[in-house]
């Protein structure tokens, strides 16, 4: 492990890094892959399965079993966080929960409709450990960059992240389109299923590989190594969330930013999370192999459309500040979802991910840096952005289980969408009220 001070260059990349070792899972499993997989099983019967005593739409199926995942990510990253803090050992945390996400996507290979509860837990297993890990990364941001580094180097983590994902995806989709050159064999659609579940496999061997680099370099923290973990230990984390929602009354700014965050960001991530299996139902594609390949080229456009975004991003919000910046950028995810009731057509929904990627890395970026700018003086910032995940992931749980509700009672997603841009509005609204602050505004 590598001694680093604070805001060395080689520090901030290193921290940075993980972005592209991790965003392999949020691309190739949450977006692409996984769902365009999901959907071919249910290709020779209709969109249904039994599920716990119910019958569940498949995509609403999805969305519930997600839900739960943040609820449970929301429920443990407080007990964590307060462990994390009394041993100080943020490290050790963030690596279990990337191992447990990377194993769990070797374990998808294994995913069939015949085996669907160890199949739907490999899938719980891995969002738990994605965006478990994400609590105790985005926590660093403050320790190990400065102020006026955060807007910099989260929306290079991002870009990095969206430009490593980029190429493993290529690459899967180089499997899928044409697996007789990776020596997959099988009738076409057999050959395409056996790719993706490579992928799966890619995923995690990739994620593992490339997040030892920033452990290298990552601090543990101030470790202290004789202290025994107790009950009272253990429910620290909640006690230190009461502690910072108390604080928020002394912080306004912070306080309303939270608000506002929580509203149309439950929006954004719901968003993102079901815009695969939104395209793979709800457009008219000619057939199977185009809306495989036509969903796959729109992920990747929205990848490579989102580096720019949060580089622009990062631009706009030191020329117009932080809080008018991410206004204007809700109100692109307005017109968005709007504009995604009507479409039918895969044209139309490949001009729809072009603007879709330029402002999903900006808004993601810009909320993250915005809340590590406004946080008061301390040494505890494991507390303050475990409430920051908490928030994010409690917001969540209650847009995907909108989200499902809806498309499992009319059989379609798209009166959920419009039903989204709601809560973006909603967050356009709080932003206005966040009190100015220096270059927030």
């Amino acid at each position: 492990m590598a001694d680093l001070s604070k805001g060395s260059k080689k520090l901030l990349n290193a921290w940075a890094f993980y972005d592209w070792a991790n965003s392999v899972y949020p691309l190739v499993i949450t977006s692409a892959v996984f769902p365009i997989f999901y959907e071919a099983l249910f290709s020779e019967r209709d969109h249904y399965i039994d599920f716990l005593g119910f019958s569940f739409k498949n995509s609403a199926l999805i969305s519930f079993v997600t839900a739960t995942a943040f609820l449970a990510v929301a429920l443990i990253s407080p007990l964590l966080s307060g462990i994390a803090d009394y041993v100080g050992n943020k490290k050790s945390f963030m690596k279990f929960f990337c191992y447990l996400g990377a194993l769990s996507c070797i374990g998808l290979y294994w995913f069939s409709l015949e085996n669907i509860y160890i199949s739907l837990l490999f899938y719980f297993l891995g969002l738990i450990g994605f965006w478990g890990s994400l609590v105790f990364y985005n926590s660093y941001l403050p320790d190990i960059a400065f102020a006026e580094q955060q807007d910099e180097v989260s929306a290079k983590g991002y870009s990095l992240g969206y430009a490593g994902s980029v190429i493993l995806l290529i690459i899967n989709l180089a499997m899928i389109m044409m697996p007789e050159y990776f020596g997959i064999s099988g009738t076409k659609g057999e050959a395409a299923m056996k790719a993706m579940r490579y992928s799966f496999v890619m995923v995690g061997i990739w994620w593992i590989i490339f997040s030892q680099y920033t452990y290298y370099f990552l601090p543990k923290g101030n470790v202290n190594a004789n202290q025994k973990v107790t009950h009272h230990v253990i429910f620290n984390g909640f006690r230190e969330l009461k502690k910072v929602w108390g604080l928020l009354d002394e912080n306004i700014i912070l306080k309303k930013y939270l608000l506002s965050f929580f509203v149309y960001s439950m929006a954004v991530q719901t968003v993102m999370l079901v815009a695969t299996y939104f395209g793979a139902q709800e457009i008219a594609w000619e057939s199977k192999s185009e809306s495989t390949t036509g969903l796959i080229v729109c992920i990747l456009l929205i990848q490579l459309v989102a580096i720019i975004g949060a580089v622009l991003t990062s631009k706009a919000s030191e020329k117009f500040g932080n809080i008018p910046t991410l206004i204007v950028i809700n109100c692109f995810w307005v017109i968005l979802c709007i504009v995604a009731y009507i479409i039918v057509s895969p044209i139309q929904f490949y001009i729809m991910a072009g603007f879709a990627g330029l402002v999903m890395g900006g808004i993601q970026a810009l909320s993250r840096s915005t809340y590590s700018k406004l946080l008061p003086e301390t040494e505890d910032t494991a507390s303050f952005f475990s409430f920051y995940d908490v928030a994010e992931k409690v917001g969540i749980v209650i847009g995907m289980c909108f989200y499902g509700v809806i498309d499992q009672i009319t059989g379609s997603p798209r009166f959920a969408t419009v039903f989204l841009a709601i809560f973006f509005v909603i967050g356009i609204i709080l932003l206005k009220r966040v009190p100015k602050k220096g270059v927030l505004n």
